[in-house]
């Protein structure tokens, strides 16, 4: 048979997914996701076991197998993709520190990297694009395993989520630029390691040797070992491609760079991105992310909780989905009678969620109404910070596992104040790291028209009410404005 199949795989913050195309057609033909259970500790930790990862990796790949039957044979590379960041720290024998992996949501580093943030954090914004952040894996690896990790031998190597998952099926370490600069260990001037990242980590000895050469998205970093190919049923030997990070992945899934168009993440993080020309002096974003491209860089405004907003208060009012919560909500108008929500539940540089104006007379609807409100008026300040830093974001696509809901969508194109694209595939993660193994085989160059991007839809604004989302979206802003004196207060008084 001649091949014809791509496979990506995606890990995400909740889930791992690998997704199986037809290269000429682009049509799925297999299709498997499993849940990746985190646990959640005091003080803001969050983790997942390596037995759990180990687990779905070979629970989706057999599903897959198992799905093209003797199609198997047809399969012609593989790429992955993962979250960003996050702590993957491989220990003398290659295996994860602990036994578990830090997710990049975890707040434990919070107050470190609000150290290093008040003492570094201009010199590393102009370097490497970013300020200290929690989810940072040096920052998370300095606070949990210690200044001199490298020193006792604790720690060997550091990769990232779709890193390890490559590690996993070829045995080989290696990187691409998006996730190395989105964690800001990258110079954004030369695209290499930067040594002042390092420095500033505050662990003695660690250095680019930790982490594995940084290698374009596309390039074929080894092969499925026999060992993998025998657990999950497909052949030995088939090409193992470097992927990207999630976002770029998706973004790639879209042709969103060739089509012009930010994107709005509704997933875990709130993520909110677009790829523009290199900017001196340097916007006042997020981040700024050297993905490899000449002349080209990523401009991030995220916050580490989007749709963790609406899961969280499923649990909280013992709810089915995320999608039960957005019922409930949709069943009162906007505003939710005067309440509103911080939706910062996993936190952020000192940041915290919680209720505003919450009185004897709000219901559990009005309580969903108001996180709700809340998920789609963040994307839409973020946006908001991009295009006041001068970068081109009037036309979005709402990406991520709340894409599935049109209404959220159409809720942030009210508060936009205009159409937004929607791609309602929740597997663009997973596409997009089909489309990088379809580049290690010359198959494909994502370009606009192919048949491996994803369609897309537009939505259209609620018109009828344009004032009062308009009102509602300049009174959100006002009140996170306001209330920084407060997170101020209460992250000085956190332990």
């Amino acid at each position: 048979m001649k091949p014809n199949i791509l496979i990506g795989v995606d890990m995400g913050s909740s889930s791992l997914k690998a997704l199986a195309l037809e290269a000429a057609s682009g049509r799925t033909v297999a299709l498997s996701r499993m849940p990746l259970p985190h646990n959640r500790l005091a003080g803001g930790g969050c983790e997942v076991g390596a037995t759990a990862i180990r687990a779905a990796l070979t629970h989706v790949l057999r599903d897959i197998a198992q799905q093209l039957g003797p199609r198997t044979l047809e399969v012609r590379a593989m790429a992955c993709t993962g979250h960003g960041a996050g702590l993957y720290a491989l220990d003398a024998g290659g295996q994860l520190v602990g036994g578990r992996a830090v997710a990049s949501t975890d707040q434990r580093a919070d107050a470190r990297a609000r150290s290093l943030a008040a003492s570094h954090g201009a010199q590393l914004f102009e370097e490497v694009g970013c300020s200290p952040w929690p989810g940072q894996p040096t920052v998370i690896a300095a606070e949990l395993l210690g200044s001199d990790a490298v020193q006792r031998g604790d720690l060997r190597r550091l990769l990232f989520a779709k890193d390890y998952l490559g590690f996993l099926l070829t045995g080989e370490i290696a990187t691409d630029a998006s996730d190395a600069s989105t964690a800001g260990l990258v110079s954004l001037a030369t695209g290499t390691w930067s040594q002042a990242a390092f420095d500033a980590s505050g662990i003695a000895e660690l250095g680019a040797h930790a982490f594995g050469p940084i290698v374009p998205g596309g390039t074929v970093i080894g092969k499925l070992r026999p060992s993998e190919a025998a657990l999950c049923g497909l052949p030995a030997g088939i090409p193992v491609a470097m992927g990207a990070i999630d976002l770029l992945a998706s973004m790639t899934a879209i042709g969103a760079e060739a089509r012009g168009r930010a994107v709005s993440v509704f997933g875990t993080w709130c993520v909110n991105a677009v790829v523009g020309p290199v900017l001196e002096p340097k916007p006042t974003v997020a981040a700024i992310v050297n993905f490899g491209r000449t002349g080209e860089r990523l401009y991030m405004e995220n916050s580490p909780s989007s749709m963790a907003n609406i899961a969280w208060l499923a649990g909280v009012l013992a709810l089915p989905d995320s999608r039960a919560v957005v019922d409930l909500a949709m069943t009162v108008p906007l505003g939710a009678g005067g309440l509103r929500f911080l939706p910062f539940v996993n936190g952020g540089g000192g940041v915290t969620a919680g209720f505003v104006g919450l009185k004897s007379h709000h219901t559990r609807a009005d309580m969903a109404r108001a996180v709700v409100d809340s998920v789609a008026a963040l994307h839409a300040r973020h946006t908001a910070r991009l295009a006041a830093a001068g970068l081109a974001v009037d036309e979005t696509t709402v990406l991520g596992g709340g894409a599935s809901d049109a209404r959220l969508v159409r809720l942030l194109a009210s508060f936009l104040g205009r159409p937004v694209e929607r791609c309602a595939d929740d597997e663009t993660g997973a596409r997009g790291a089909a489309i990088y193994a379809a580049m290690s085989q010359g198959l494909d160059d994502a370009a606009q028209g192919s048949p491996l991007l994803a369609p897309c839809e537009v939505v259209e604004p609620d018109a009828r009410d344009a004032s009062a989302h308009a009102d509602f979206n300049a009174g959100f802003n006002e009140l996170i404005d306001s209330m920084s004196p407060v997170f101020t207060q209460l992250a000085g008084g956190a332990k």
